[in-house]
């Protein structure tokens, strides 16, 4: 068994795990939407969120973790196993696409951009009130 047989099994273990954790975690939210479990409360208030849109925050959380899953496959089997700039190329448009996913998956879920920061609660005073 060569170094390269050996990473290009771990890519394809890598990739078999981005997708087991998709189909489970979309398995998985189902009934977690359907028992009514609440990660957080809908943009600091008491409002709960509704069944659809918890089963959409559950569902995308678990894509976002499959996507990372499947974007470290491919970057292990490019530039462990073939780094030819072809590769290289072919690997930073798919990593390209699956950021854009990543990041239009997390403003659905979470209506931020991942670089903003979370809201304040509503426990603090808010600055305007502040004075």
């Amino acid at each position: 068994m060569d170094f390269r047989h050996i990473i290009e099994t771990v890519g394809e273990f890598v990739d078999f795990a981005g997708v087991a954790v998709m189909v489970i975690g979309a398995l998985l939210s189902i009934p977690l939407a359907l028992r009514g479990y609440r990660p957080r409360r809908l943009r600091g208030t008491n409002e709960e969120l509704s069944l659809y849109r918890l089963y959409r925050q559950l569902l995308g959380r678990s894509i976002l973790l499959g996507l990372e899953l499947l974007v470290a496959a491919d970057i292990i089997r490019t530039v462990a196993v073939t780094p030819t700039f072809e590769s290289v190329g072919v690997l930073a448009i798919i990593v390209l696409i699956r950021t854009f996913l990543s990041f239009s998956l997390e403003l659905e879920i979470t209506g931020r951009w991942p670089w903003q920061k979370e809201p304040r609660g509503t426990g603090q005073p808010s600055e305007a009130s502040a004075g």
